[in-house]
Order: structure tokens, then sequence, then C-alpha cells
């Protein structure tokens, strides 16, 4: 399947009618490695093609699954998995509700962009950031230049439906969360796409088919073994 036959971004639609996902194909060309290295018998290893500095980064809008998706990731993987706000609570020694009430939005940005920094340093990684990882050029610059990006995507409605009950996101502890999630995501939604290699839009598909939507992308960017994916991708084309 050769790679002149798309364009620069395309579409694949795939099985959930609430989900589907653009790819910047000029993007994943020049990310590509030759084929899989092969054991001495002959036998395609569990390995990334790209190199051994393969990183995945999770981008996206607070409560859009990067976590929870970017954990069964790291595990159909066998990489190293980590949380970029779990590393920033690890370093500042309390919550990051607390700490923005202590020290203010821009002070936690530092700190973010120093996790980010140090993360994606690390070989076969998956790294979850937070949902305002986008807003500083640098962390945008060290995303997209060391890692494979991956925008899961979800509307402000459906994000208020996961998260109306939350209390633990200090930029939602407000009288409307719905319009300050409607605020958030036209502000980030071009950052996000700014930074993005892959966009997967995720409607309500399980954890399950999300990594498997990301898999796919993977595979077919040639970042990963086709042996991991868990069906044959063909030629993006209509719904059925």
């Amino acid at each position: 399947m050769g790679s002149s036959q798309y364009s620069c971004r395309d579409v694949l639609i795939c099985p959930s009618p609430c989900s589907m996902i653009s790819v910047d194909w000029r993007l994943c060309r020049s990310l590509r490695h030759p084929d899989l290295e092969a054991d001495g018998h002959g036998q395609r290893r569990h390995m990334t093609v790209w190199a051994k500095q393969a990183r995945i980064a999770l981008i996206g809008m607070p409560g859009g699954g990067k976590s929870t998706v970017g954990r069964q990731l790291a595990k159909r993987l066998a990489w190293r998995f980590e949380d970029s706000d779990a590393l920033i609570e690890k370093r500042i020694g309390c919550s990051i509700r607390d700490f923005f009430a202590s020290q203010g939005e821009q002070q936690f940005r530092d700190i973010e962009e120093s996790v980010v920094d140090e993360a994606t340093k690390a070989d076969r990684l998956v790294l979850a950031t937070g949902g305002g990882a986008v807003l500083r050029d640098r962390s945008r610059d060290l995303l997209k230049s060391r890692c494979h990006v991956v925008y899961l995507r979800s509307s402000p409605e459906e994000l208020f439906r996961r998260l109306r009950n939350d209390t633990t996101r200090p930029l939602l502890q407000v009288p409307d969360p719905l319009g300050r999630l409607r605020q958030l995501f036209d502000e980030r939604d071009p950052l996000y796409r700014e930074v993005a290699h892959f966009i997967v839009e995720t409607g309500r598909p399980s954890v399950a088919s999300l990594v498997n939507m990301v898999l796919m992308q993977l595979e077919l960017a040639g970042v990963i073994d086709p042996d991991l994916v868990p069906s044959p991708v063909g030629v993006p084309g209509p719904p059925h």
C-alpha cells in the first residue's frame, strides 16, 4: 500500500459509528523507518520500527481518556507508561489542585514544561499529558519533535458527561463547567491539532476499541510491529 495514494491528511472511518481517525500522512512518512528487524531464525520480533527512540504522547482535553488509554496502550506494546500529572504531583509533593490554589497556573506550567522535557527523553514510553500541556510553545515543540503524538479528541458535551461529578480538576471548579469546557476546547483544539501526528475522534467506544484505533494508525505509520495490531488495516474509504 503505497503512501502516494493518500492526500496529506486522510480520514479512516472506523467500525464505531462515533469515531474516526485522521492521519497526517506527510508527517507519518517523515517518521517512517525501514522494515522490522528479524531475529536469527527469520522471525519478526515485537519491537518498534522507529529505531530505539520511539515515544508516544497522548494529548487532549481533560477527561479525554489519555491516562486510561495510555496505560492499556503501553501494556499492549510492553512499554513504560507515565502520566505527566502524576509526575508533577510527585515533584511538587501535593495535589495539582492545591498547587494551583497556592502558587497559580504560571508556576504550574513552568513545572509541567520541565516534566515534559524530562519525560520525553525516555525510550519506549507512552506518555499521557495534562490537558494544558500544549499551552507552552516549548512543550509543544518537545512533544512534536520527540514523540509520535496522538490527539484524543472529544467534544465538550462528551467531556462534561464524563467530568460533571469530578472535583479534582482546578480549571473546572466554576459555576458553569460546560461553558468552561467549551471555552477551553475553542482555545486548545487548534494547539492540539498543531502538535498531533494522529487525531482520534473518541466518541463513546470502549477503551479497548480506542487502543486498537491508535495501534492501527501507528502500524500504518511504520511505528510498531504489525503483529501487535488486532486486524488488517485497509485503504481508507467510505463507511459501509
